[in-house]
């Protein structure tokens, strides 16, 4: 184990059997899945640039190409469904959620950036991430819009998306900023119950709200990891790629902790 990002022994176990097993014939590899993580992993902590990954690192391009065929076949996502199932069973929960909450977080983007637009709200250019969470905060999905996009049609798009993976929730809870014509659309479409938790005007300052400051949490989980406190990410689909992977990180940790 070279940097503290570095998968241990214990972790990989967990899932080297989700990616292909070499073959009889062919080229031997010259770097393994594991050294290839290890490169992502390094770039999420640090929020390095990809040509600053470490020397004794597999080179930057080879760990770029890496992440984004294993974001285009898929296999990203499914380490992460497969994980969090697992960590939900470790939590006395069910494998598939029943219920979850809905919110978006806007982050700054680089000038090198694809679309992005601006937040006039936050007062934020750059993207918005909108996530789904379940009630112990693990991420079901992602998607990540332009800032100028409202809430409340970013999370059509994301929730069209999540009904047809999870038709198990059947409760949703989301702030202020999805009330309205969002809710009868996601009972008429996911038949599903969409509760607008609300802020109190007679309190002041900080205070928890019920159920709202689960995804809360799960926003403060992923500002752990420097590359996401910023959308450097040309493409979208990237983001969201590193987003899955820095949830898999968590939850790699969590599950061997148990």
């Amino acid at each position: 184990m070279r940097y503290t990002s570095d998968l241990t022994d214990s972790e990989w176990n967990l899932i080297s059997y989700c990616f292909p097993k070499p073959t009889a014939t062919g080229r031997p590899r010259e770097h393994s899945y594991r050294n290839l993580l290890d490169g992502i992993f390094y770039l999420l902590h640090t929020g390095c640039q990809w040509r600053d990954l470490p020397k004794d690192m597999p080179p930057w391009s080879t760990v770029y190409t890496y992440l984004r065929r294993w974001e285009d076949n898929g296999l990203l996502e499914q380490i992460h469904t497969h994980l969090r199932e697992h960590v939900r069973l470790l939590a006395g929960r069910k494998r598939r959620p029943s219920a979850g909450v809905l919110d978006s977080q806007s982050v700054k983007s680089s000038e090198t950036c694809g679309e992005r637009g601006y937040d006039a709200g936050k007062k934020i250019n750059g993207r918005k991430r909108h996530i789904v969470v379940d009630t112990l905060g693990l991420l079901l999905m992602v998607m990540v819009l332009p800032a100028n996009i409202q809430d409340r049609d970013g999370a059509r798009q994301l929730l069209a998306k999540v009904f047809r993976v999870y038709g198990s929730l059947r409760c949703l809870w989301a702030d202020g900023g999805y009330a309205g014509a969002l809710v009868g659309w996601v009972q008429r479409v996911g038949r599903c119950v969409l509760e607008i938790v609300r802020r109190s005007d007679t309190v002041r300052g900080f205070t928890v709200l019920p159920r709202r400051w689960v995804v809360e949490r799960t926003f403060a989980w992923l500002g752990r990891f420097r590359r996401l406190n910023r959308d450097y990410e040309r493409r979208a689909d990237v983001a969201e790629a590193m987003v899955y992977l820095a949830m898999s990180r968590l939850m790699l940790r969590r599950w061997v902790k148990n």
